[in-house]
């Protein structure tokens, strides 16, 4: 097939809720894919954070095969090893106590938020429900996590949304402060807000409020569905931080390119979720544990810290590039203000054979965390050359 014959095929069968890129992928290798009409690409995307390792790395792939020639599937009600294990490795690795896996980021935030409120109902009873969320923030499409989600723009259409959520502005300690209440039960957030721009929260801001969320027995849950597994430089984004969340979601990358989510539990949580207060058909899968486990298993001290100073240099050589006002992120997301239409910068770029994404006015680049340095000097002479010719 072409192209063409790909794209009408979609068009035709697959419902209309994505405004997809004028090109079909065939294939990957490593940080490079290619159309079916035999274009490549260099990816600075990852699949919006997904492909960790990149298309089809080698071990990963091993991982993968090896589970789907032993066990596929089983359920819940039977315990199998890939979950054991990946669940063990993510507590040592996290500094947390319990895992729940799910499907997805959005799958792993509703679980987040399920615990929060049972939490507060089993120790003090009804009507200490309100989760307190950041303005700018993404946090998922189901119902409740799209009215976890503060921005307007996601919510139209499909009214009522659930209550119970108290939007804020990030990095404002006092305004957030002032929202607490007696129905208080949590306060959701991401580091870095990806969809949202890629803007950083400040250390003071968590300081301050994480200490008085401990004095009030109110949970702090961290959304790391974009910024964890490695994206940042550390395994999760809080880790760069100084405090211990009681919640932890994440997914994209932790699978590698298979669909997983997964809900991390302190010790003050552990316990919310018994038996048949929650539950999911294909959680912990083993292949895509399997996988998942390869995806950890790569990313040492040594990994993490290479992303953290890929990232830097990243963020140097952008900041010389023509109509770039700032670079902000951490590690290998990185988010560019520009003085010109991010859209027309990211068409010019899939032209020229580079792959990036947008986040609100900016342009957003989630290369793989294995990417090189000769790749990335590759992906940035395309984007420069691009932003020297752009109007």
């Amino acid at each position: 097939m072409i192209n063409e014959e790909v794209k009408n095929l979609s068009n035709e069968y697959i419902a209309n809720t994505y405004s997809r890129f004028d090109v079909a992928i065939e294939s990957g290798n490593g940080v490079f894919c290619k159309d079916f009409d035999g274009k490549e690409y260099l990816d600075f995307t990852s699949g919006i954070g997904v492909n960790s390792l990149g298309f089809c790395d080698s071990k990963w792939a091993e991982a993968v095969i090896k589970q789907v020639r032993t066990l596929n599937h089983t359920s819940n009600l039977y315990y199998t090893l890939p979950g054991a294990k990946l669940a063990a490795k993510l507590c040592l690795k996290s500094g947390m106590k319990k895992v729940f896996f799910s499907n997805s980021g959005a799958e792993a935030n509703e679980c987040a938020i399920k615990a929060a409120r049972k939490y507060s109902f089993d120790k003090y009873g009804s009507g200490r429900h309100e989760i307190i969320t950041l303005e700018n923030s993404f946090h998922g499409r189901t119902l409740a996590t799209l009215s976890a989600t503060g921005q307007d723009v996601f919510h139209k259409f499909f009214d009522p949304f659930v209550e119970g959520f108290v939007y804020t502005k990030a990095n404002d300690a006092q305004e957030l402060l002032s929202k607490i209440s007696e129905k208080t039960c949590a306060i959701m957030l991401e580091v870095i807000q990806g969809e949202g721009g890629v803007l950083e929260l400040h250390s003071a801001f968590l300081d301050e409020i994480v200490d008085v969320a401990q004095k009030k027995d109110i949970l702090i849950i961290v959304d790391e569905v974009q910024t964890g597994i490695g994206r940042c430089g550390t395994l999760f984004g809080y880790q760069g931080f100084q405090f211990l969340p009681n919640i932890v979601s994440c997914a994209k990358g932790l699978a590698g390119g298979l669909p997983l989510g997964a809900t991390l539990f302190d010790e003050k949580t552990a316990a919310v979720l018994s038996a048949g207060s929650h539950a999911t058909t294909f959680g912990a899968n083993p292949i895509i544990c399997s996988a998942a486990e390869a995806v950890l298993d790569s990313l040492n001290q040594e990994v993490l810290l290479d992303i953290m100073q890929k990232g830097i240099y990243m963020r140097v050589e952008i900041a010389k590039m023509p109509h770039v006002l700032s670079v902000n992120g951490q590690g290998l997301m990185l988010g560019v203000a520009l003085d010109v239409d991010n859209k027309s910068v990211v068409e010019k770029c899939l032209q020229a054979g580079l792959l990036v994404l947008t986040a609100k006015e900016k342009l957003r680049l989630l290369p793989p965390l294995n990417i090189t340095i000769e790749e990335i000097k590759s992906g940035l002479e395309i984007l420069e050359k691009v932003l020297k010719n752009i109007e």
